[in-house]
């Protein structure tokens, strides 16, 4: 009998630390933010700042993993498929999100049902920007495209970009005008263009042509985006510059793959909601004219993905964007 005793002791005395494993309080080690795209572009600066600013609220170092491709789809694909522990998160931006559901012809993922919806940290804005040579306000350039339908051109990021888009939906806003797209691999050659006169007019990244502006190799027409930016508050709306309810952005947001567990949910909600209440956190993003979150919990940014694919679908369809 009493050797039974000291048998079962010392069977509980080995099942012990699984169940400490089991029971222990995420996150025990690295934690991996997957951003997909390439290293110094708007959303791994971001993302970078988010990782740096959350590890010690969580208490274990977050780091970027930069899975560049497909529009985001390589690394949007690498953590769906990842085990749901909360140990390889994504930082989801707009082409992930809202573009790439409707654009592609066959998704590699399903945007909703495929993720586990944490926190939303901000959107960024765009802007309507313009050679130095084209009229100064928004309804001034309107006028000049549709009395001269077909003669100039605009530049985009790319076929079935956001900057692409936000275009084609402003074309549509202020009742149809003719103008020439012209893609480019990226947004820097497009500005480049722009900027020499090349193509008329652009959408971009507040952050990318904010300096451009200032030096006037461009000017920008309108921000696009429902209140002004602090960082150029002289810099007019697009609703107040004429275009109703204009408002065109990407997004940054953090998902886990579906099936994440509660637990990891909240503890990575809760971290969230303490970085986007750090002073130093709202004036980093305020500084690259991006907007913070007010609200970052999991039930907001769930509705927020579906509003966002809801609002591009009508948009991508009609500019008869197929990424194959």
């Amino acid at each position: 009998m009493k050797r039974r005793h000291l048998l079962a002791a010392g069977l509980g005395a080995l099942a012990a630390p699984a169940v400490a494993r089991a029971d222990a309080k995420y996150p025990e080690r690295t934690v991996r933010l997957v951003v997909p795209f390439a290293p110094a572009g708007p959303t791994d600066i971001i993302g970078r700042k988010v990782a740096e600013k959350i590890t010690p609220l969580i208490g274990q170092t977050m780091i970027v993993d930069n899975k560049a491709g497909a529009a985001g789809s390589i690394g949007a694909v690498e953590v769906k498929n990842a085990k749901p522990d909360g140990y390889t998160l994504l930082f989801a931006p707009s082409s992930t999100h809202a573009v790439n559901p409707t654009a592609f012809v066959h998704p590699a993922y399903d945007a909703v049902k495929d993720f586990t919806p944490i926190s939303s940290i901000c959107v960024n804005p765009l802007v309507l920007v313009v050679n130095p040579s084209m009229p100064d306000t928004v309804m001034g350039l309107v006028e000049l495209m549709k009395k001269n339908p077909g003669k100039y051109s605009y530049a985009s990021s790319g076929n079935g970009s956001i900057l692409h888009l936000a275009t084609e939906y402003f074309k549509r806003e202020v009742g149809g005008i003719d103008v020439v797209h012209v893609p480019y691999r990226g947004s820097a050659p497009a500005l480049q263009d722009v900027m020499s006169g090349q193509c008329a007019w652009m959408f971009e990244t507040f952050s990318t042509t904010l300096q451009q502006h200032r030096a006037g190799k461009v000017r920008i027409l309108a921000y696009a985006h429902a209140k002004r930016a602090p960082i150029a508050p002289e810099i007019p709306t697009m609703i107040e510059a004429g275009v109703p309810g204009y408002e065109a952005y990407t997004f940054n947001l953090i998902l886990g793959p579906a099936g994440l567990p509660k637990p990891v949910v909240d503890t990575l909600d809760q971290a969230s909601r303490k970085l986007m209440q750090d002073p130093d956190m709202v004036k980093f993003l305020e500084g690259i004219a991006a907007v913070p979150t007010t609200d970052t919990s999991p039930e907001r940014t769930a509705k927020f993905i579906k509003d966002e694919i809801a609002k591009w679908a009508p948009v991508i369809k009609a500019a008869g964007v197929k990424i194959e």
